[in-house]
């Protein structure tokens, strides 16, 4: 299809320029790519979006959301988390390996991106399991699974216990040039269920010290330094550890680092009295963390903004606070929360944009084949992978809007009385319309 979208503010946070593109254009579409960028003349389209007052932007690239399939269908389904993902302007996004069976058989990697592919919705990209089953002893076929599609290796939220087991893997994938995900977590440090502090105290729930976290980052720094392997650093949550990175970075270290929403923007404050919608993975932190953890997104230091999707059943979720599973939907939400950073934080939107399109884009690096020269970008003959979307709506979340399985979130309207910033009216995925908001305000699209 033959594809219009036309007087868009256009804006490409990766074609090298201090703030990026950022321009009133039209851009043309045609067999997946993008055709031109500017004034459309002679251009016969089977479809025309009008763009005026929406901004036109690359297509997001999220490294962290569970798909909960296969096995935990109950949570949610292929069709229903990567519906939001379109709903969200997310275009690719990376999952771990903890579904049910675990991935660590490359026909297991294989079954996912075919389902995948068959929806049309959001690029998949699969982590395989680092140790077989997660269970931190034997490791993977790591170039059979790199074969079925596996992007890098990853333990989810499982810690390797045994140091010779995650040196020895280390050492493999430096051999190979494969990336490990590694969430920097102490396994026996990591037991509570809230952050430790006065919150955690008053509340009477056991605590998660940030040690917890450092402990295993100068682990997983020493062992870098020796093997030189590659290592992204899964969802930060502490200024301390923040500190840490920011240090390794600066030595040349080949480590990547990301935060998730809601450590961005929520404190332990947020448990308020017991709300099991905050009860997430990591615990959320003090004010100080938080702002940490900004301040480094800002300045580059953590490359990437997440949504953490994790959808969670309605019965594992309305438990006592200690009792609930962890996690949230964050797909839809993703798009909102950046721009509400970017916002408080005074940056342009083209830098905001970048957090969740070319810093996530870099990390991915090769493993994006032959996307890699294109994706996180607007760019004359690149893949038409394209978020548009209105700066100017704000919007209540309520579970009823929500198109992922998983209903619970803690930034609903009824949780923060706060409405977000930013709706997503149309989403193409290689020029294919992927998602369209109907009765949008305005009526543009």
């Amino acid at each position: 299809m033959k594809i219009l979208i036309r007087n868009g503010r256009v804006i490409d946070p990766g074609n090298g320029k201090e703030r990026g593109r950022d321009e009133v254009a039209d851009i043309t579409i045609a067999s997946g790519r993008i055709v031109s960028i500017g004034a459309a003349t002679a251009f016969d389209a089977d479809r025309v979006i009008d763009a005026t007052g929406l901004v036109v932007a690359p297509g997001l690239v999220d490294l962290a959301a569970r798909l909960r399939e296969p096995g935990q269908e109950h949570e949610g389904m292929l069709e229903s988390e990567l519906a939001a993902a379109a709903a969200g302007g997310v275009t690719s996004l990376v999952c771990p390996p903890d579904t049910d069976p675990v991935l660590d058989e490359p026909g297991l990697v294989e079954m996912l991106k075919f389902r995948a592919r068959k929806l049309s919705r959001c690029r998949v990209f699969p982590l395989g399991a680092l140790t077989r089953g997660l269970q931190g002893e034997a490791l993977t076929e790591m170039a059979e699974l790199t074969e079925a599609g596996c992007i890098g290796f990853a333990q989810a939220d499982v810690p390797v216990t045994d140091s010779l087991v995650l040196l020895r893997a280390l050492q493999y994938a430096a051999t190979f040039g494969y990336t490990v995900w590694l969430r920097p977590l102490d396994a026996w440090l990591g037991k509570g269920i809230a952050a430790s502090g006065a919150v955690a105290t008053r509340l009477g729930l056991s605590g998660v010290p940030a040690v917890a976290e450092t402990v295993a980052l100068h682990t997983l720094f020493e062992m870098v330094r020796v093997t030189k392997a590659r290592v992204h650093l899964c969802r930060l949550s502490s200024a301390a550890g923040v500190a840490l990175l920011r240090a390794a970075k600066a030595e040349g270290l080949p480590v990547t680092a990301d935060v998730s929403i809601n450590s961005l923007h929520l404190t332990d404050v947020d448990i308020g009295y017991f709300n099991p919608d905050m009860r997430l993975l990591p615990p959320l932190r003090q004010g100080a963390d938080r702002d940490a953890l900004r301040a480094a997104l800002a300045d580059g230091t953590i490359d990437a903004l997440v949504s953490d999707h994790n959808p969670v059943a309605e019965d594992m979720k309305n438990l006592p606070f200690g009792e609930a599973e962890p996690g949230a939907t964050g797909l839809e939400l993703l798009l909102s929360l950046a721009l509400r950073w970017g916002a408080d934080s005074g940056l342009p939107l083209a830098t905001t944009l970048a957090r969740v399109t070319q810093g996530p884009v870099r990390v991915l690096g090769d493993a994006l084949g032959s996307l890699a020269s294109s994706a996180g970008r607007l760019v004359e003959g690149g893949v038409a992978d394209i978020c548009l979307f209105d700066p100017a709506v704000e919007w209540a979340v309520s579970p009823s809007q929500l198109a992922s399985q998983g209903k619970h979130t803690p930034f609903s309207f009824a949780s923060t009385g706060m409405a977000l910033p930013g709706r997503v009216r149309a989403t193409l995925v290689a020029g294919t319309l992927a998602y369209e908001l109907q009765a949008a305000p305005g009526g543009n699209a």
